[in-house]
This record gives structure tokens, sequence and C-alpha cells, in this order.
């Protein structure tokens, strides 16, 4: 893995890492199928757990990130928050403050009934603070995946 160019930007305590990913609501996660690369927003819940990250977010029962995740598991994966625009008097001196985490993983199909009801209330209170239970029925009506994250890594500008 290639490193941060930015070191004075590089967020490298696990805490600080994990309060950006719950800051940020939207992950935008990248594929590749037939067609060639394909990127989609999605919102996101997570789990980590003995050191381990796991993403989940759901969709409709069939369609193109489906297809791209039976044909290729690899994907890659970028989060940002906290925006805000650094103005100045000069256009080259304007910057912008920010926070994200970029990363990879394997991505593959929720099958197991109650991992897919917990991957729902996960995704449910992540984007919402509240404590959501899902029945069979609801849970069925939906395709759950989860990305299991291999790498990530966290910047921030401040």
């Amino acid at each position: 893995m290639r490193t941060m160019r930015r070191k004075d930007r590089e967020v490298t305590d696990i805490n600080e890492k994990m309060e950006i990913i719950n800051n940020c609501k939207v992950v935008r996660l990248a594929m590749k199928d037939k067609e060639g690369l394909y990127i989609v927003p999605l919102n996101f819940g997570y789990s980590y757990l003995d050191s381990k990250l796991t993403l989940y977010c759901h969709s409709a029962k069939e369609g193109r990130k489906l297809d791209a995740i039976e044909e290729n598991s690899e994907v890659a994966f970028e989060m940002d928050c906290e925006h805000k625009l650094i103005e100045a008097k000069l256009a080259c001196l304007y910057g912008f403050y920010f926070k994200s985490i970029i990363g990879n993983g394997v991505a593959s199909i929720v099958e197991n009934m109650e991992e897919k009801k917990i991957a729902l209330s996960l995704l449910m209170n992540h984007q919402t603070g509240k404590d959501f239970t899902f029945e069979d029925k609801h849970a069925k009506a939906v395709t759950v995946f989860k990305v299991e994250v291999t790498n990530f890594s966290a910047k921030e500008y401040k």
C-alpha cells in the first residue's frame, strides 16, 4: 500500500478514525465490472469489532452494483465530512477543511437472515441515531451487502 504524501494531515489514532467514520453518512463505493469502472454513493452502517471494520449497505434486489460485486468482489471506498471553505483575498490561497477515509475491501452479499437484520439495524442507527429492529419480511425486501475492509486510512485538514 502506498504511503500518504501529506503526513501532516494523516490521522493515525483509531478512535479519531472511527469518529470520522461516525460523522460521515455517505460512502462512495468503487467497483469494476465488464462495462468498466463504476462508483456509487450509498448510505451505510458499520461495525468495528476486534480491529476489523465492516461497512454495510442495502440496495434493490438487482442492478449493476450487485452484478459488479458478484463479478469482482474487490472494491475501493471513500467517505468525507466536516467540509468548510477557507476564504482568502487571492484565489490560489483558498482552501477547504475536511476529514476523509479511503480504503479497500472485499464486498459480498449478506445471505444469513440474522446478519442481514443486524446490518439493517446498524445502517439505520448510523443514519438516524435511533435503534430499529427488523422482521424477516422487511429484510427479505432488500439486498444487503457488506464490505469487509482490508485496509483504510484517514486524513484531515483543519
